[in-house]
C-alpha cells in the first residue's frame, strides 16, 4: 500500500474516492486529485493560481473530510477547479496550498458538481507497510 495514486470506488448515485501514498499528506494530496478526477480530467487543469488551505479536526479521518470540504469551499467561491496539492499535517493541523485555474467549462467539460465529502465509507487507515489510505464518499 505504499504506492502513491488515487482512484474512484462504485457507490450508488455518489462518489467514492481514494488516496494511497507514503505519508498521510500524500495520501491526503491523493484523495484530493481523485475528487478533482470526479469533476473533470486533472491532465486538462493547469496551474496558474496558488490557493492557501488550512484546516483542523481531531482525528485523521475527520480531517480529511474538513480538508476536502475546504476545497469545494475554495473551488465554489473562486470559481476554480485545483489539479495539483502540497499538504503539510501536524498534529490536528492541516496546511496546504492548492494550484489550478478558474473554470472553463468548454475546455474542463466538468461532468459532476461535488457538493461536499461525507463520512459515509470514511477511513484513513496505515498499512501494515507504512503506507496510508484515505478515504470517503462526496455527494456529486
Amino acid at each position: 500500500m505504499s504506492m502513491t495514486g488515487w482512484e474512484h470506488f462504485p457507490h450508488e448515485a455518489d462518489v467514492g474516492i481514494r488516496g494511497y501514498g507514503p505519508s498521510l499528506s500524500v495520501a491526503f494530496e491523493q484523495a484530493a486529485l481523485a475528487m478533482m478526477a470526479a469533476i473533470a480530467d486533472v491532465e486538462g487543469i493547469e496551474s496558474r493560481q496558488r490557493v492557501e488551505i488550512a484546516c483542523e479536526a481531531p482525528e485523521p479521518d475527520l480531517l480529511l473530510v474538513e480538508w476536502l470540504n475546504a476545497l469545494i469551499y475554495e473551488m465554489a467561491t473562486r470559481d476554480m477547479i485545483f489539479c495539483r496539492f502540497a499538504v503539510t499535517i501536524e498534529g490536528t493541523a492541516l496546511s496546504a496550498q492548492a494550484w489550478g485555474e478558474d473554470v472553463d467549462v468548454e475546455r474542463h467539460r466538468p461532468a459532476a458538481e461535488v457538493k461536499g465529502a461525507t463520512y459515509t465509507a470514511l477511513e484513513v487507515s496505515r498499512a501494515a507497510d507504512g503506507g496510508w489510505m484515505a478515504q470517503c464518499v462526496v455527494d456529486v
